[in-house]
């Protein structure tokens, strides 16, 4: 159409196979609208355009992304506020019939897939390198690895002592962002896992979910922290720490390119034996195999690297294994590692 529609905070300028829509500078401008300055927005991206009253005499056209096409809003996953929902074009409602005519020519070049979700990204994300403070760390992106450098002031004991971490994008299978402004907001890393393997029911989406076979640690079959403060494949949100116009564009940047590579295929976790089986892991020290019992018996280690067991000390097996189930643990008979 080669039409310029200016309203609050953005103009969007019609093409003939795509809205670019440009965004404002300023200071009652949205920072995260900023930060993002311009994005182009195919037809093909978009299932529908709606029209509607806003506040205070305005009226506001909306392009509704399908399902799937925008990594940020996919990264957002429904926790931004209107305000800063970049498809929103605000304008004065003198202008109403105006943008009732755009709606109507945008309408009208909507794709016959509108209604489905897009099977592949068409909105480009933010462009790398990018980084970020947050409340325990530093997080930086550079198009192909991900980095994170704790703070001493902030960081949990956990992730001090798991040092600072650098993460392949070929290692993921997605980003996980809780909004700076909820309670206890964070970015976290999503590994990649076998889909044959039995460890991972549940999902690894949610917390306590065990890593894959080759997850971002590099260890096996080691389970997620369910808080993000003692996980090293995140960090966490405070007061003035990953704000939404920075970790937003952070977290879309990793998932466009977790989503643009091809996975390496995820190697086979072991068979499962007879009579409930066991596969082998190694400890989150990285000092030894977790046990040589293939009973229900064997506890994490300890901060002192000692274990504790509730079998018989005749209980035998091949060394490396354990039982991949809760177990109760018993204060007797302390064993080191490596013991059998």
């Amino acid at each position: 159409m080669g039409d310029v529609l200016a309203g609050i905070h953005a103009t969007w300028e019609f093409d003939t196979d795509s809205v670019l829509i440009r965004f404002e500078r300023g200071m009652r401008t949205p920072k995260l609208l900023q930060s993002l300055r311009e994005r182009r927005v195919p037809h093909a991206a978009l299932s529908a355009v709606t029209l509607n009253p806003g506040k205070r005499g305005t009226v506001v056209l909306h392009a509704v992304p399908r399902p799937g096409a925008d990594p940020l809003l996919e990264a957002a996953a429904g926790q931004l506020k209107d305000g800063c929902d970049p498809y929103r074009l605000v304008l004065p409602a003198e202008r109403g019939t105006l943008a009732e005519y755009y709606a109507d020519e945008l309408r009208a070049l909507l794709g016959p897939d509108a209604a489905r979700p897009a099977d592949r990204f068409m909105v480009a994300a933010p462009e790398a390198p990018l980084s970020f403070k947050a409340y325990d760390g530093r997080a930086g992106f550079d198009g192909d690895r991900i980095s994170f450098r704790w703070s001493w002031t902030g960081a949990s004991s956990a992730k001090w002592k798991a040092g600072d971490q650098t993460f392949s994008v070929r290692e993921l299978s997605g980003v996980e962002w809780r909004s700076p402004e909820a309670f206890d907001g964070y970015l976290r890393l999503v590994p990649r896992t076998g889909a044959g393997d039995p460890v991972l029911a549940g999902g690894v989406d949610a917390p306590g979910a065990p890593y894959g076979p080759a997850g971002v640690h590099g260890l096996r079959a080691a389970v997620r922290p369910a808080q993000a403060d003692q996980d090293p494949a995140a960090v966490v949100f405070g007061l003035g720490y990953g704000p939404v116009h920075e970790s937003l564009p952070f977290a879309a940047a990793v998932l466009e390119s977790v989503r643009r590579r091809h996975p390496q295929p995820v190697a086979a976790p072991p068979a499962w034996p007879a009579g409930g089986g066991a596969i082998r892991r190694t400890s989150p020290s990285g000092s030894g195999t977790w046990g040589n019992c293939t009973r229900p018996a064997w506890s994490p280690m300890t901060s002192t690297g000692r274990r504790r067991r509730n079998c018989s000390r005749s209980c035998s097996g091949p060394r490396g294994l354990v039982r991949l189930r809760p177990v109760r643990l018993c204060p007797r008979t302390p064993v080191r590692p490596g013991s059998a």
